[in-house]
């Protein structure tokens, strides 16, 4: 994929699933109250973090690019 990928995790709409640590556990992780966030707010983009993503049951993560910040996940519409 070769891009950098800024990652976030509204903390107000996680309702602490876990399913990004099953899907990227080196990307995600969930704090003493449940709550994730990601390890590092900039990464590599890669697949294991894009799947954690599109399968948040409630959308909290969202993806954008470094560079631009144009949005990775969710798309723009």
């Amino acid at each position: 994929m070769g891009d950098r990928w800024l990652v976030e995790v509204d903390r107000g709409v996680c309702i602490g699933s876990g399913m990004c640590v099953n899907h990227a556990p080196e990307g995600f992780a969930l704090d003493s109250a449940r709550q994730s966030h990601p390890k590092a707010a900039e990464t590599d983009a890669n697949e294991p973090t894009l799947t954690a993503a599109e399968g948040c049951p409630v959308e909290a993560i969202s993806i954008a690019l470094a560079g631009s910040g144009e949005a990775v996940f969710p798309p723009e519409e």
